[in-house]
């Protein structure tokens, strides 16, 4: 949704975005919270915002992620699920896909996957941990078998 309406430009990207926008139109920051393999943001209404004015507020619906791959898998994330068949640092991934440009790579590539949930970190706790590795997620593993379909 918030990609579509440009308030960030691709995923992983925007949080600091959204709470700015946020901030700016006295709204209250979101709460942002992780449920299952999808993150839920709540989002509160200004103070003062009550009555009459919150009943014309239509709530929308967002629908539900299949585990089919969605079209906000972008090409680049696509093509880094085929060399996760096993875990590899981000600097193996980077190697097997021919990249030179880390930021590019983190920007366009890992990022993104991680955000879409089709690769999952091996320590989660340390993200920035030297012996970190990537794997893929079951989202993942279920969009390298589509990948692999005739």
């Amino acid at each position: 949704m918030f990609c579509r309406t440009g308030i960030i430009e691709q995923w992983g990207t925007g949080t600091r975005k959204v709470i700015d926008w946020c901030r700016n139109n006295t709204n209250p920051a979101p709460i942002w919270e992780a449920q299952s393999d999808s993150v839920v943001v709540t989002f509160r209404p200004a103070p003062g915002f009550t009555g009459e004015a919150r009943a014309q507020v239509t709530p929308q619906v967002t629908p539900q992620v299949t585990p089919e791959v969605t079209p906000e898998v972008t090409p680049e994330v696509a093509k880094l699920v085929a060399p996760c068949r096993t875990p590899m640092s981000r600097k193996g991934l980077q190697g097997e896909l021919g990249l030179r440009d880390d930021e590019h790579f983190r920007k366009a590539y890992l990022v993104p996957a991680l955000a879409s949930g089709l690769l999952e970190r091996t320590i989660p706790e340390k993200p920035q941990s030297s012996k970190q590795r990537y794997r893929l997620s079951a989202k993942g593993q279920e969009c390298l078998r589509q990948q692999d379909r005739p």
